[in-house]
């Protein structure tokens, strides 16, 4: 019998990549072949979100690609979207099955089912189910890999869908998570970043329950003890949860990078309530002063909503006076959009999707001053360089430890090379180029 093919195509977060690969290498162990998804294949999986806007959109524009190049092939969808929406994406035409949560990682069985004639459409059951944890880790990047080391939101933010498509909060063990790091440092791979849904409520084993004497802070100092890793980045973690110990020692690890990403969502105190976000103005603050205290040169990433219902332009310039004083480095910018079984969308206070648009815009171009202003801090300093295999132009790109992004003429000697840099001039892409050092520069380097 012929081998047959497959093709990935994941919509969303970095945890989505992660889980896409471990469905992916299932399918390796089973004899199927990799294909690009533009090619024809036998059986095309989608990972979906139901973060972004026009998840329906989305979904139905790459079913009808796969379709237009093998129209006998068969469509799986799965992910966030699918769990909340299993009947609606059931009915667009060309989808074969649809797993929610619970099944995701069990589509090579179901798709043998399908061979055989023997299957439900869809298959979503209540996400109170879901409370096992799989580990999961990204592929496909020789620099880094995204492990995934935790689930799930026990969190109830007011414009949020995540826990109902995800599941109670839990997550893996140390042990598991520091094998997986070690094989992973068997391969290319030179910085891992950790990925989750909460991953500072990581600790939490199946059923939610709270496991002895695991927390995030236990984690990351066993991760800082594994041999063949360069570079660990902590992705977003809640502002309450980055406890000052985690900190602390970030600023003394070698392995662990100055970067944070810490979600605010907001700058007023009034909306951060009618939120539901379990920390004020004033603490997130003290976490910024903290950092910046024992690392000046952190890295600092913010997430940030606008438009959520209730907030008027005082509120809106709480958050941009907030942010603008605040020393961080860039922003993520989210337009609020409504959200169905959320508690936002029974909300008063609606405001214009203009206005939306508008305080977005506002928000972006002082996302950009304080990029810039932090990238010209470093200039003329001498930083060390992840560089990446990309070649856009006859140029590659990397990241200094704290994720500065640097660009330099093309070298295939320097792909997945640690370089010390000087930092020169920031060019008109937003990039900053750089001058790569002699090896004995590295050194020096701490």
């Amino acid at each position: 019998m012929a081998q047959k093919s497959i093709a990935y195509y994941t919509l969303g977060c970095k945890l989505n990549f992660t889980e896409t690969s471990a469905i992916a290498r299932q399918f390796d162990a089973a004899g199927y072949e990799r294909v690009a998804f533009e090619d024809r294949a036998d059986v095309y999986i989608i990972n979906t979100c139901s973060v972004t806007d026009n998840a329906d959109k989305k979904c139905r524009n790459i079913i009808r690609q796969a379709k237009r190049v093998s129209p006998n092939s068969r469509v799986v969808v799965v992910g966030c979207y699918a769990q909340l929406k299993p009947g609606e994406i059931s009915e667009m035409e060309g989808v074969d099955l649809v797993l929610g949560a619970g099944e995701k990682f069990n589509v090579l069985a179901h798709l043998k089912g399908l061979d055989q004639g023997d299957y439900a459409n869809y298959i979503a059951g209540d996400i109170q189910d879901v409370n096992f944890y799989r580990s999961a880790w990204s592929e496909g990047e020789r620099t880094r890999t995204f492990l995934k080391v935790q689930d799930g939101c026990d969190y109830g933010c007011a414009f949020c869908t995540i826990p109902l498509a995800r599941g109670m909060s839990r997550s893996d063990t140390i042990e598991n998570v520091v094998k997986t790091a070690r094989e992973i440092a068997a391969t290319d791979v030179n910085e891992i970043v950790l990925t989750g849904v909460n991953i500072g409520d990581f600790g939490k084993g199946n059923q939610g329950a709270r496991k002895a004497e695991e927390s995030f802070f236990d984690l990351i100092q066993q991760l800082d003890k594994v041999e063949g890793i360069e570079r660990f980045r902590i992705s977003s973690i809640e502002p309450n949860l980055l406890h000052p110990e985690i900190i602390e020692f970030v600023a003394t690890s070698n392995r662990f990078m100055p970067h944070f990403h810490i979600p605010l969502q907001s700058g007023s105190d009034e909306i951060l309530n009618r939120m539901r976000r379990r920390y004020l103005s004033g603490l997130y603050a003290e976490r910024v002063e903290k950092i910046k205290s024992i690392m000046p040169h952190c890295a600092i990433g913010v997430d940030v909503i606008v438009g959520f219902p209730g907030e008027t332009e005082k509120h809106f310039m709480e958050t941009y006076d907030f942010l603008n004083q605040l020393d961080v480095s860039y922003l993520h910018v989210f337009t609020y959009s409504e959200r169905k079984n959320t508690l936002a969308v029974e909300m008063d206070g609606v405001v214009d999707v203009g206005e939306r648009r508008k305080r977005s815009e506002m928000l972006r171009s002082l996302s950009h001053k304080k990029r810039m202003t932090f990238y010209d801090r470093y200039l003329n300093e001498t930083r060390k360089v992840l560089f990446e295999e990309d070649d856009k132009n006859g140029m590659m790109h990397g990241f200094t430890d704290n994720y500065v992004k640097v660009a330099y003429p093309f070298d295939e000697n320097f792909v997945n090379k640690i370089k010390a840099c000087r930092l020169k001039t920031i060019s008109e892409r937003g990039t900053v180029e750089v001058d790569v050092l002699a090896m004995q520069n590295l050194k020096r380097l701490k």
